[in-house]
């Protein structure tokens, strides 16, 4: 137990470790409530088209079966805010595995069973849903993901970059990827006899779940309760309500019975989201100094015919490397193919891959160290606004992370380090990320014994969040942080927005230091014991979140890498990889370390396992699980380290932190891909960088 208030930032242990490591913790999956059913989901089998017939008597016959729903007979919804969710309401089919029924049975293996013996027949219709370079219906939307402008120009960029001394013009492809959590997308409903519908889901965010499903349900939200105390991972992939809540509730509505669904491994890859694949083609004009003039980042990608999604890849350009002529521009071609989404930064993973190994093929044509041409390039105001950084520290990771790797010892000539058959080189990349908060509400209340209780619905997906809402609501109160007990996960507790953009405990947080210091104030003005209710008071950073800050606010890293590929084999193992961070104050040493170690490995996933190949005749994903969805093991990921600068930015919110979520992969990937170039000489342009790509070029 803690005797003293520790200060904010002290490596404190999370507090649901232990539940967790002892099954103590129960996901969505996990409820065993009397009575349960369990249903399986059907996918399409055809790439587009409709349905013209599901016979249903040999599934329902089968032992155990309660019931089929198809579009036929399913639950009549309202238009959702999300098309995703529009499930079960006609015979179209937009893209392979959408799903088009669902078996309720007594056992899971009944389901299965059940769906196993549907006879279903299609009339398939002309797919495409292969994304090329220069497909025919490529257009550009009025805004990516996130809000921003698809198109932004300054200056003068063609001219500049024709009489540029210096130029580089590269293309990088990515192929699609694949969230993947541990814990499948998942969801227990029950309908009570007035009408409430309860929904355990694995999701990012319950009151965005709750919104959604009364829009869908044509209920009040009051009339709506979402829990998701313990999350399994999401990576972006539950950042919005999926398709399995709404299915679940309407088995549960139609059986009268609560019903749990668990979406397979092998269905998530088409109904969950996806990371879009990627041309993008980065064009760089410098001075022989190695000082841009001029800087463009094209970006060519994909969405779906039932929504609009676009990879804003593009937008980082905005904010790294400063020069008078700049063009970003997002195009995008609505296929045939599952709705893609967020996964692990988006936008700024891929878009900094391409950039970050665009400024190291400069370096190498100016014959300029990669970390020098940084420097050289670090603006002091962010270029695309003009606005002055709230803080910008990528000058001292930079340095910093040189420093601790050993980097000046580097020779610079790419292929020449060797160990025998293996090739050894080292690479460096940056990286940023928007700082975003939302408005949060929450409550603090004190009890006569002294104890304090937090709520808010804030949601942990493995990151630590219970822990350092704790941490801020006792350095406010200044008590132990073994007082403070915190409420999550759940949509009857105060409205809060869900874990995604790194903004979860900057948004929690800042709601939770206001109820808190209100309550000291409360406390303070008022004398005797307190009452045998004790004192509650809430707060609402609505007026906070929504003011546009004057100054430009992100976080920024400097990852290196040191590669060793094996001439023999093309294999590539990563030796070591650093990363430094500027994050603002970190509020949790213990956390921050693991989440940016995180990151780092997903980024180091992204370089060098993992992969989707769409195949075009069948409109699939071929890599649907988790043994041919390679991402790393606990091998591959061997002397990561993190660091961080600690700052102190007055410009955020009051604990002054930044997100820390995902700017561990952001520039990871780079980092990796100039480390393999150094070591082998030979460029690669497309991820992953796997052995079979690598070989021809290394005998």
């Amino acid at each position: 137990m803690s005797h003293a208030p520790q200060p904010l930032g002290a490596p404190v242990v999370r507090r649901e470790g232990r539940d967790k490591v002892t099954g103590a913790a129960r996901y969505a999956a996990e409820r065993n409530l009397p009575g349960c059913l369990y249903a399986w989901p059907v996918p399409a089998t055809v790439p587009r088209g409709r349905v013209t017939a599901i016979r249903t008597a040999d599934a329902l016959s089968l032992p155990g079966v309660r019931a089929v729903l198809t579009h036929e007979n399913a639950p009549r919804t309202e238009e959702p805010d999300d098309p995703i969710l529009a499930v079960l309401q006609n015979d179209h089919v937009p893209h392979r595995g959408w799903q088009i029924a669902v078996v309720v049975a007594d056992t899971l293996e009944a389901a299965q069973a059940g769906a196993e013996a549907l006879h279903i027949t299609y009339e398939t219709a002309p797919h495409d849903v292969v994304l090329t370079g220069d497909h025919a219906g490529l257009y550009t939307p009025q805004t990516a993901n996130g809000g921003y402008p698809a198109v932004r120009e300054r200056g003068d960029f063609d001219s500049a970059f024709a009489a540029a001394p210096v130029q580089v013009d590269v293309t990088y492809t990515i192929g699609p990827l694949h969230n993947h959590p541990m814990e499948p997308h998942s969801s227990t409903a029950q309908w009570s006899t007035d009408g409430r519908l309860t929904v355990y889901d694995s999701s990012q965010g319950a009151t965005k779940v709750r919104d959604s499903l009364a829009t869908v349900f044509g209920v009040r939200p009051d009339q709506v309760t979402v829990v998701s105390r313990h999350v399994g991972g999401g990576f972006g992939s539950k950042g919005t309500p999926r398709p399995q809540a709404v299915l679940a509730a309407m088995a549960a509505l139609h059986t009268g019975h609560p019903v749990e669904l668990a979406v397979p491994r092998r269905h998530m890859a088409t109904v969950v989201g996806h990371r879009a694949p990627t041309v993008q083609r980065v064009r760089l004009g410098a001075r022989t100094d190695g000082v841009l003039t001029s800087v463009a980042h094209e970006v060519i990608t994909h969405t779906s015919t039932v929504k609009e999604f676009v990879e804003q890849a593009a937008v980082p350009a905005r904010v790294m490397y400063g020069s008078a002529h700049s063009r970003t521009v997002h195009r995008v071609t609505a296929l045939d193919v599952p709705s893609p989404s967020w996964m692990r930064a988006p936008g700024e993973a891929p878009g900094m891959y391409a950039l970050e190994s665009a400024v190291d093929e400069l370096a190498l044509a100016l014959g300029l160290d990669p970390v020098e041409l940084r420097l050289r390039n670090d603006p002091a105001a962010e270029p695309d606004s003009a606005k002055p950084f709230s803080s910008r520290n990528l000058a001292a990771c930079l340095r910093d992370g040189a420093a601790r790797f050993g980097w000046d010892d580097r020779d610079p000539r790419p292929g020449v380090r060797r160990e025998g058959p293996l090739l050894l080189g080292t690479g460096v990349a940056a990286a940023t990320y928007p700082v975003y908060a939302s408005a949060s509400h929450a409550s603090a209340h004190a009890a006569p014994d002294g104890s304090y209780r937090i709520a808010v619905n804030a949601t942990d997906i493995g990151t630590g969040a219970r822990t350092v809402l704790a941490q801020i609501a006792a350095s406010v109160l200044k008590t132990p942080v073994d007082n403070v007990t915190v409420d999550i996960g759940d949509s009857d507790l105060p409205d809060a927005p869900l874990a995604g953009g790194s903004s979860g405990t900057a948004s929690w947080g800042w709601s939770v230091h206001k109820a808190a210091t209100a309550l000291v104030e409360r406390l303070g003005a008022s004398s005797g014991p307190l009452p045998a209710a004790g004192v509650t008071v809430t707060a609402d950073t609505t007026e906070e979140t929504a003011a546009e800050s004057p100054y430009a606010r992100h976080a920024f890293g400097a990852h290196f890498a040191e590669a060793a590929v094996d001439s023999r084999t093309g294999e590539v193992r990563v030796r070591r990889m650093l990363g430094v961070f500027a994050a603002g104050h970190i509020l949790n040493a213990r956390t921050a370390r693991s989440q940016f170690i995180g990151g780092m490995t997903m980024g180091l996933g992204m370089a060098l396992t993992e992969g989707s190949t769409m195949d075009p005749a069948f409109g699939d994903f071929a890599e649907s699980d988790l043994a041919s969805y390679h991402v790393p093991a606990c091998a591959d990921a061997t002397g990561l380290e993190a660091h961080w600068i600690d700052e102190d930015d007055p410009h955020l919110n009051p604990m002054g932190s930044k997100g820390i979520g995902e700017i561990g992969i952001v520039g990871a990937a780079a980092a990796i891909g100039n480390a393999v170039h150094h070591a082998t000489g030979v460029r690669l342009r497309t991820l992953p960088l796997t052995p079979d790509r690598l070989l021809p070029h290394l005998t």
